[in-house]
């Protein structure tokens, strides 16, 4: 389903009523630079992610989808309007959110399991404790029999599957992912995409997806927010209701509505408008 959004109030969440979901933009815009140099990114974007819900942004190539996810994250600050972090202004980046990027940034020096290790190192957890999460996350990704390759040694699929377990070790409640799969071969990318979607639907986890991949989005998500070109706000909001078991990306391609709702939203896409 549809839902037409007028710039800056597209509010839309999956949390309960009267709870604040785990992540908010209330009329967040950035804008680099200031006055003739003013170089404007994001318009005025409202919008949220609910706890368990799995959004993806779609837009135009350069509209601002990594700035956004940035805002999201903590790491950079908006010029106007608040991100919210259960319902309080974001002023650092939180420790229930992970992200995740398109290139894996594996350590060459360290193993798949020394890898997965690390965010938990750095919060002081003993080396058995952590040895001990990583290798069941590990297990999970199916990954187990590789603990102590070195990423030369392993596959573009592989690798982002080590990255995605360094990533979900943490336990983050939220996992912010700007186009994890974008590199990887079909085959391989609808895998990981069922595995990824897998794991974070049943362990309740929220994730906000940046892609280019219309199919992708539709097939994961349970949200579809289409933004313009820059500085973007946001066009279009889907709720996907289709038919077919979550989790399997195949299975959802097939599913009724699949093909007409992927053609309704490359419609919105303004692809053209951004270019100079």
């Amino acid at each position: 389903m549809a839902i037409a959004a007028s710039a800056g109030t597209a509010f839309s969440t999956g949390a309960a009523a009267g709870t604040a979901a785990p992540l908010t933009a209330r009329g967040v815009g950035k804008t680099y630079g200031e006055d003739d140099d003013a170089d404007p990114v994001i318009g005025e974007i409202s919008f949220s992610l609910g706890a368990g819900e799995i959004v993806s942004l779609v837009g135009p190539s350069g509209c601002g989808k990594t700035t956004l996810l940035n805002l999201m994250s903590g790491l950079a600050r908006p010029t106007r309007g608040d991100v919210l972090w259960h319902g309080r202004p974001l002023a650092d980046v939180p420790r229930g959110i992970g992200y995740m990027l398109q290139k894996d940034m594996l350590m060459s020096w360290r193993t798949a399991l020394a890898n997965v290790t690390l965010g938990l190192e750095m919060t002081g957890m003993p080396r058995a404790h952590r040895e001990k999460k990583a290798h069941a996350m590990l297990a999970k990704v199916g990954l187990a029999p590789y603990y102590d390759y070195y990423p030369s040694a392993l596959s573009g699929g592989m690798r982002q599957r080590v990255a995605l377990a360094r990533t979900l070790v943490t336990d983050p409640e939220v996992i912010l992912l700007d186009e994890p799969f974008a590199a990887l071969d079909f085959q391989t990318k609808v895998v990981l995409e069922s595995d990824m979607a897998r794991l974070v639907r049943g362990e309740g986890r929220s994730v906000l997806l940046i892609t280019h991949d219309i199919e992708e989005a539709v097939s994961l998500s349970d949200r579809v927010i289409v933004l313009s070109h820059r500085p973007s706000r946001i066009c279009a909001i889907h709720e996907i209701d289709l038919t077919g078991e979550r989790g399997d990306m195949m299975a959802m391609r097939d599913a009724p509505g699949f093909t007409s709702l992927v053609r309704e939203i490359w419609s919105q896409l303004d692809v053209r408008a951004g270019e100079h």
